[in-house]
Formats: structure tokens, C-alpha cells, sequence
């Protein structure tokens, strides 16, 4: 990677090794789920009040009064009086399973899963295309990943930041960023979060000499320290492809941080990048290749099935119940032949000699 002088968004001053890191694999649903866990641990404990709906003098009427068991109002002289209290369906009462501030509210997250989420955003912070996808305004900006001079972490005035960003291309994204600003739909207005906005370039850096306060002030722009990654910053909403400015020192610390695919690194113990479960991710070049159209079986014809066929019923149909049963042919020969034989009419007997002498005795 090309290292980009404070001076010429153009003139490189020095070449950098890309780091093992920026070529991990990039898993979407991993960065996801990460995500919105770890988006979980800043929330804020709320529930009703434990007496809501509870304060009031109620108690059945019981039965034989021809009106529900609920809780009522005792007294008289007011319209309360009488009326049902304390349950979910009442008017006053109390919601149903009143919240309470103990509930579950922060998840655990394995800590290699939330390392390979990093690694994987980090990865996608790397690729044009999906940081073009993101919205970030990119264009005019000479390569991703950008690499910038590591003098920039001495600077101490905002105006000079705003002067490096609109050399180096990247203030278009700032612009972007200060177009959205919009007030806030909801009563979030009312908490301390009344406007929202895009996000603009991530800042890395790897000793703050004053760049933090340089940067600070300018719409969208975050900066983090190259050892402090952070997933909600990397991808925001779990949107991998978020614009990165490195500093000339975090870059070529990432290697020291993250480790390599055969290096552990050495500021996490014993961590080793995650390796893709295939090497190309081609699929289709690969199915297409000489090597395994060589070895597999050609494909079969077309055959074009009938979209709907009628179901014959074998006791009707003998076609469909010889072919079901091939010895029903036999069976039915032998029922006809059988048929046959007791059709023949058989010849009448003449009287016997012993019968007609014994009728014309008579």
C-alpha cells in the first residue's frame, strides 16, 4: 500500500505490506450477530413504577351481585366509586407483567467471536465496492485502503484536518454527512439525541500526539486507536464497509496486533487469524474448470415431466393394474377361460326306460 504525502493527494512517499488482516474472510452473518449483541450492553435499565396501578382502596364484591369479581372501588358519591381496579383490563389499573429494571439486558459475546468480527469488518473496510455500497463518498479518492503520513497524529487544529480531508478527496464524505443532519422522529428529541446523521471516515491512529482534538469537531468523523478497534465503529448497524483513513504507525501495526495467518499476534495471546474455508471464492469458475468437467459424469438428458397427472385407479383401469401387478394379466386370463367353460350348453337327457313305464303304468 501506497503511503500518501500531507502535501499531494497524488504523490505517494513511501510503500507499505498489506497487512494479513485486511485479506481475512469477510462473514456477514458472524459480523451481524456480533453485533447486535454487543449493541445491547449500553442500554439502560427501565421499568414502571412498582405501585402503578396499585393505588387505590379495591376489593371484591364477590358473588351473587351479577357483576364480575374484579377489584372495585369502594365509597360512594363519585363516579370512581364501583369501578374495577388493579387488573391489566381496567381503566387505572396496572399493565400486564409490569416491567422490572432487573431483567436481562446485556449478552455475552465469545471473545473470538467478537475478534473475528473485527477482523472480518476490518477486511471489508479494505474492498472499494462494498465501502462504495456503504454510501461513502469515495470517487475521487486515489485507493482503499488510504494511507496517510503519520505526522498527521501531531496535528493539533481542526482547519488543518479539514485541509488534509479535502486534499486527499475524502471531504465529500463530511459534506455528506452534514446534508443528512435531520431532527430525530420521536421523543428521542427530548433525550439528549435530538438530531441524527450519517457516519464520515474512521480515523486510525496509533499515538495521539493531538490528532484527536484536530478531528474531533468535524461532522461524521471518528477516530479510535489502532489498538482499541471496535466493531460498532467498523461497521455501524452491522454494515460492513466503513470508510477508514489509516495513519502510516496503525497501519503498519496491524500486523503486530492482529497477527498473521501463521504468526500469533502479539498483543492478543495466541491469536491467529481465522482462514477462509475456500481459498476461491469462484464457485463457478471453479465448477467450470478443465480439472472437474475431466472427472464428472455428463449430464442426463432433459426430461420434461408433465406438470399434472391424472391418478387412475387400478381396480378400473387394467392397463394401470398390470403394470402395478403383472400377474393380474394371468389371474383374468384364467377368470375368463373358466367363464368360458361353464357358458357351453349342456344337451338335454331323454327320460330313462324305467321312468317312462312306471309314468304310463299308471
Amino acid at each position: 500500500m501506497l503511503t500518501h504525502d500531507l502535501c499531494s493527494s497524488t504523490e505517494a512517499s513511501t510503500s507499505l505490506p498489506l497487512p494479513a488482516v485486511l485479506t481475512a474472510p469477510i462473514r456477514l452473518d458472524v459480523v451481524q450477530q456480533v453485533h447486535k449483541s454487543i449493541a445491547k450492553n449500553k442500554r439502560q435499565a427501565y421499568a414502571v413504577n412498582v405501585k402503578a396501578g396499585h393505588q387505590t382502596s379495591a376489593e371484591s364484591w364477590g358473588t351473587g351481585r351479577a357483576v364480575a369479581r374484579i377489584p372495585r372501588v369502594g365509597g360512594g358519591g363519585t363516579h370512581r366509586s364501583g369501578q374495577a381496579a388493579f387488573g391489566n383490563m381496567c381503566r387505572g389499573g396496572r399493565m400486564f407483567a409490569p416491567t422490572k429494571t432487573w431483567r436481562k439486558w446485556h449478552v455475552k459475546v465469545n471473545q473470538n467471536q467478537r475478534r473475528f468480527a473485527v477482523v472480518s469488518a476490518l477486511a471489508a473496510s479494505a474492498l472499494p465496492s462494498l465501502v462504495l455500497a456503504r454510501g461513502h463518498r469515495i470517487e475521487e479518492i486515489n485507493e482503499v485502503p488510504l494511507v496517510i503520513d503519520s505526522a498527521v497524529e501531531s496535528f493539533a487544529k481542526t482547519k488543518e484536518a479539514v485541509a488534509l480531508l479535502k486534499t486527499l478527496n475524502a471531504y465529500s464524505d463530511v459534506v455528506k454527512v452534514s446534508n443528512s443532519r435531520k431532527l430525530r422522529a420521536g421523543k428521542g428529541k427530548l433525550r439528549n439525541r435530538r438530531h441524527r446523521q450519517r457516519r464520515g471516515p474512521l480515523i486510525v491512529y496509533n499515538e495521539d500526539n493531538g490528532i484527536v482534538k484536530a478531528f474531533r469537531n468535524i461532522p461524521g468523523v471518528e477516530l479510535v486507536s489502532v489498538r482499541r478497534l471496535n466493531l460498532l465503529q467498523l461497521a455501524p448497524g452491522g454494515h460492513l464497509g466503513r470508510f477508514v483513513i489509516w495513519t502510516q504507525g496503525a497501519f503498519a501495526a496491524l500486523d503486530e496486533v492482529f497477527g498473521t495467518f501463521d504468526t500469533p499476534s502479539l498483543v492478543k495471546k495466541d491469536y491467529i487469524l481465522p482462514t477462509a474455508k475456500i481459498t476461491n471464492p469462484d464457485v463457478t469458475r471453479l465448477i467450470n474448470s478443465d480439472e472437474i468437467q475431466s472427472v464428472v459424469r455428463p449430464a442426463n438428458a432433459k426430461h420434461q415431466k408433465r406438470p399434472w397427472t391424472q391418478r387412475k385407479n387400478p381396480l378400473v383401469n387394467k392397463g394401470v393394474l398390470f403394470r402395478l401387478n403383472p400377474y393380474a394379466k394371468v389371474l383374468r386370463k384364467q377368470e375368463l377361460l373358466n367363464k368360458e367353460s361353464t357358458k357351453k350348453e349342456k344337451t338335454p337327457k331323454s327320460a330313462g326306460e324305467a321312468f317312462l313305464s312306471t309314468l304310463f303304468a299308471a
